[in-house]
């Protein structure tokens, strides 16, 4: 495998995410990042699959380019009109004079690091036999299924916000009746799922670190526990809290 694929992939990330850093300071929102996300990983895996693939992975280039599009124009559709997320809002006053750097350094380079990590799978490009191994079948399952769970989560949110009864409410229905955190859990099960279609593509053991990372932060670092702050002084969240799982659905 070229080495040079994870510098150049990093190379690609760092332009992408200067590229929207520079847009963020003229329209005076950080927020634009995360529709950014997803686009930035169809950007990555069309570059490798172009660059340097004997021959393109479409089921991969696929699968990465449906979640990434569905993801960004979900989050566009979600944060029109909204202004600056409430977490970029909270930054933004809390660095002050310090805003354009602090932006730079740990909104966009973190992300874009992040990215670089969680898109290892990607990078890993050892041509495959002509046929599919059956535990690549099973990673485009577990794909599907964590896929299917964020997107129905975000959609049945999205619906639930817009009716003006609901507002100041939390949403307990639906998916979010067997978790709190529906589409962190479908975002973290497809990650593991690419990881394990992308096995026999190269090195496992440096690819595996995507899925633990993406998990990580899910549920230590920006996922779960962000949010879980933000409620937690709301006594209706509170009792959500006492009665549904975090992350992993309680089915029974």
């Amino acid at each position: 495998m070229p080495n040079n694929v994870y510098f150049f992939s990093a190379f690609i990330i760092l332009s992408y995410m200067l590229f929207w850093f520079v847009l963020a300071q003229i329209k005076r929102d950080n927020g634009i990042v995360d529709v950014a996300w997803g686009m930035g990983f169809i950007l990555v895996c069309s570059f490798i699959e172009l660059r340097f693939r004997e021959s393109p992975n479409f089921i991969l280039w696929g699968i990465v380019t449906i979640w990434g599009l569905r993801l960004a124009v979900h989050i566009a559709i979600r944060n029109h009109k909204r202004g600056e997320d409430w977490r970029y809002a909270a930054w933004r006053e809390e660095w002050k004079g310090r805003v354009v750097l602090q932006s730079l350094l740990r909104v966009f380079l973190l992300q874009g690091f992040f990215m670089w990590i969680i898109a290892l799978p990607l990078m890993q490009i050892d041509t495959p036999g002509s046929v599919l191994q059956p535990y690549q079948y099973v990673g485009l399952g577990i794909w599907l299924i964590g896929f299917l769970w964020e997107s129905i989560g975000d959609y049945q949110l999205l619906q639930f916000k817009r009716q003006a009864t609901n507002r100041g409410k939390i949403m307990r229905s639906g998916l979010w009746s067997f978790s709190r955190h529906p589409n962190y859990f479908g975002e973290m099960i497809l990650w593991w799922g690419i990881f394990i279609y992308t096995i026999p593509l190269g090195t496992w053991w440096i690819a595996i670190i995507s899925p633990i990372t993406i998990s990580w932060l899910l549920m230590r670092i920006s996922g779960v526990p962000m949010l879980e702050r933000k409620y937690q002084d709301n006594p209706e969240y509170q009792d959500y809290v006492k009665k549904t799982n975090a992350l992993f659905p309680k089915l029974f």
